[in-house]
């Protein structure tokens, strides 16, 4: 069994009156693809933010590497780095390409300049992005704002190579693209686990069909703010479990409540 890097025991989260996490178990295994499926609203990007260090639950535990978590990411550095790949792309629209990948060198790091800006072509073209470092987010594409913020995700210091990302968190990575795009970002997601060191991990909340099926192995399905189901995505279209039944039909009919 591969080694359990990140694990998440007893975690609750509410929002005001309304309970998004309750008492959710979750582990991250070396080498996974993770997939988080189930209805909106029912705490899947909660549950990465938690992951990520960017929110505390309510209550419940967060261990990496077997190592309890305290306070947010701001507050201590983990035993492994996490990077998170945000469902609107989270650009700063004010920014070049090149100054939104390698923002965070540019502002904690003494790299001079030319070294960040070699680092940050190292990762737009790891990413087919080649030569739009001095463009602005406004006249890019969703899918190729979404692919800068992967080259952002990955961006590592080299003179601290503890900092290097080893998993990476996707909210929705292919929400609002056409099946093109979203081939390629798909495509993006598998080459970015196939290349040997750091990214060989991950976790994707994500309800496309199409993602669900080509970048996972294995599924946890959320629901009412419990983990109800999971298994190897092998399994996706054999088990009789209704939640995964009706989510994955897109029936109406079934246990999970369709919104008027």
């Amino acid at each position: 069994m591969s080694k359990v890097i990140i694990e998440l025991k007893g975690i609750s989260k509410s929002f005001g009156n309304k309970k998004v996490l309750d008492n959710v178990d979750l582990q991250i295994c070396r080498g996974e693809a993770l997939g988080i499926i189930g209805p909106s609203g029912t705490g899947k990007s909660t549950i990465l933010r938690i992951i990520a260090g960017l929110m505390e639950p309510d209550s419940g535990e967060v261990y990496i590497e077997g190592v309890k978590r305290e306070g947010l990411i701001e507050d201590r550095i983990d035993g492994v780095s996490i990077g998170m790949v945000f469902q609107q792309a989270a650009l700063f629209d004010s920014l070049t390409v090149e100054e939104n990948v390698g923002f965070l060198l540019y502002q904690n790091s003494k790299l001079p300049r030319s070294c960040i800006r070699k680092l940050v072509n190292e990762k737009l073209d790891m990413v087919g992005l080649s030569g739009t470092g001095d463009l602005y987010p406004s006249v890019l594409s969703g899918g190729m704002r979404k692919r800068v913020s992967f080259a952002r995700a990955i961006m590592s210091n080299p003179d601290n190579p503890k900092q290097g990302t080893e998993v990476l968190l996707y909210d929705e990575p292919t929400a609002g693209l056409d099946p093109i795009a979203s081939t390629v970002i798909e495509d993006l997601i598998c080459h970015l686990q196939s290349i040997q060191g750091a990214w060989g991990s991950y976790a994707i909340v994500t309800h496309q069909d199409s993602t669900i099926r080509r970048t996972t192995d294995r599924i946890v399905f959320l629901h009412q703010g419990k983990l109800q189901w999971q298994g190897r995505i092998s399994e996706i279209d054999n088990t009789d479990h209704p939640l995964i039944r009706q989510f994955m039909s897109g029936n109406l009919s079934g246990p999970i409540q369709v919104a008027g």
